[in-house]
């Protein structure tokens, strides 16, 4: 079976549950990939193993339909067991070779990076994409400095594996990333807890053809 890619991705969706206000992440899913949205992230950094799971077959039929990527956050044997694209790991998990020994060569493999150095490493390591950020503050990541649009440019200039900038990104704000370089975003509140994600999505994604 051969790898997806998103090497030709704009818009990349994560849905996170804090981010929901309560409704089904499978319909505020739906909504984004009709507002065109390429790529789909499950995350949840609480749900017990089994219901994380379920969510996550749920997402990957839905995506499936729609032609949309799926990709799982974190959990190595949830995005096995729901037959994901790929698996999401941060800079604390599991290395790129780790987690390579557990998907196969079949699934991708993004790994979130910081700095260019970081972003180097996890290309070194074999990693299918990288989320570089985060580029604004975010709640989402509250540990985490700014990289700024400066390590945008840098990236762009020295990664040749696809990437996604991400990390406070929104509809006022997407266009500057995308002059910066990005090709890619990933956004999380921007549409995940708006009150019309298909609205949202196809607005961010207008935004990013037109840059």
């Amino acid at each position: 079976m051969s790898k997806p890619s998103i090497r030709d991705a704009k818009l990349y969706v994560i849905v996170d549950r804090f981010a929901l206000g309560g409704r089904d992440p499978v319909e505020v899913a739906a909504a984004a990939a009709r507002g065109g949205a390429d790529v789909i992230q499950w995350r949840d950094k609480q749900a017990p193993d089994g219901e994380f799971l379920e969510t996550a077959r749920r997402l990957r039929e839905q995506t499936r339909r729609q032609g949309v990527l799926f990709i799982v956050n974190d959990r190595v044997a949830a995005a096995l067991g729901s037959q994901a694209d790929g698996v999401h790991v941060g800079h604390e998990d599991l290395s790129v070779p780790e987690v390579r020994a557990r998907v196969g060569d079949s699934m991708l493999i993004g790994r979130s990076t910081h700095s260019l150095e970081e972003a180097l490493e996890a290309q070194r390591q074999g990693a299918d994409y990288i989320g570089v950020g985060p580029v604004f503050a975010t709640p989402t990541k509250p540990g985490y400095p700014p990289v700024g649009l400066k390590l945008v440019a840098q990236v762009r200039g020295k990664i040749r594996i696809p990437w996604v900038a991400i990390g406070g990104i929104d509809l006022e704000n997407a266009g500057l990333v995308s002059s910066a370089g990005a090709a890619c975003v990933a956004v999380v509140r921007a549409v995940a807890a708006a009150p019309d994600p298909e609205a949202a999505a196809r607005s961010l994604k207008g935004k990013l053809s037109s840059s």
